[in-house]
């Protein structure tokens, strides 16, 4: 038989409380004595309590939803955050409704308004496309995770730290040419600090250097065309010397090792490669590479532990407004594999 569903009113009667009481129990418990949320409990255990979760949003007006702007999901590193901050739900208990950006400010403003209208407690963004500034004036409380973050809430990596931990790595690799490629990232983004740590301990040392900053594309097959490029020139440029690359990802830090591997069957002695983040295709691939992890799964848990004391905060009668926003800094740990052995 059909089990009949428990209502408030059911609870009201178990526990001589009025409706209004078991209401206030569930939108605003604060409001309520220990003792009586503990009598409220033990009812719901009781009765074997199924939440109307359609009903609590209509009366409460709070959905537990939480958007997620991520840039693409091509990136390993992009793909691996959003799995981990997925994975919060078993602690958080909100559920997330995802956009994947593509680099254009009005699609991505419209993707926003969207997660606004299914009334979102939060918002996460790791998109870099619309400026803090602007995401500031949006009534919802954001973290943002690796980009500018002036003027909302953020986590990031120590950038500059796995600079130097990158370019340390292939020192002691008995490189004779430290090369890194990368983007050409604004000063305000936490990616810039990986090309300032870099240079600062090539310089620091004395080492002979270059910076390669340009847009490798967002597909496989352009990351293969301009990394095959940058591969051509640095063999006409350093056709005897050590090279030690420093790849802005472990995406195109594997696109680099295949090439090489497609080239000579094997990872030529004259060539060492550091990738950046510790995504798991440094991992997996063809020869496992050397990385400055990011600490993902500590990023997406401070991130969201982060946004949900924003949230809660806002559910409060009186909620204190922040009076600056927080930012929470990671400390990467260098993974030393094959491919600088």
């Amino acid at each position: 038989m059909k089990s009949k569903r428990v209502t408030f009113a059911d609870i009201a009667a178990y526990t001589n409380f009025s409706k209004t009481t078991i209401s206030r129990y569930f939108n605003n418990p604060d409001s309520l004595t220990l003792e009586n949320q503990q009598k409220i409990a033990d009812a719901l255990t009781a009765l074997n309590y199924k939440e109307n979760k359609v009903g609590r949003i209509l009366a409460s007006g709070k959905t537990e939803f939480v958007g997620i702007i991520i840039p693409n999901l091509y990136m390993h590193y992009y793909s691996e955050m959003l799995n981990q901050i997925l994975a919060t739900y078993e602690t958080y208990g909100y559920k997330f409704l995802v956009f994947a950006g593509n680099e254009k400010p009005d699609v991505e403003r419209r993707y926003i308004e969207e997660l606004l209208a299914y009334n979102i407690e939060g918002l996460i963004t790791l998109s870099p496309t619309i400026p803090s500034k602007d995401l500031a004036q949006y009534n919802v409380p954001i973290v943002a995770v690796e980009r500018e973050d002036q003027y909302i809430c953020s986590v990031s990596t120590d950038n500059y730290l796995g600079g130097i931990q990158a370019a340390s790595l292939l020192q002691k690799s008995g490189c004779q040419i430290l090369i890194h490629v990368n983007a050409r990232v604004p000063k305000t983004t936490p990616a810039s600090g990986r090309i300032q740590g870099f240079v600062d301990i090539c310089e620091e040392y004395h080492l002979p250097h270059e910076l390669i900053l340009t847009d490798l594309g967002n597909t496989f097959r352009e990351n293969r065309e301009k990394i095959s490029e940058i591969l051509k020139c640095l063999e006409q440029k350093y056709p005897e010397e050590k090279k030690g690359i420093f790849m802005s990802n472990d995406t195109h830090a594997n696109v680099l090792l295949n090439i090489l591997f497609r080239t000579y069957g094997k990872l030529p002695d004259t060539y060492r490669i550091v990738g950046f983040d510790n995504s798991p295709i440094s991992e997996e691939a063809v020869i496992p590479i050397s990385t400055v992890g990011q600490q993902i799964p500590v990023i997406a848990g401070e991130a969201m532990k982060l946004l949900s004391s924003l949230m809660e905060e806002r559910k409060k009668r009186q909620p204190a407004p922040l009076k600056e926003p927080i930012h929470k800094v990671v400390t990467p740990i260098l993974l030393r594999r094959a491919t600088t052995d």
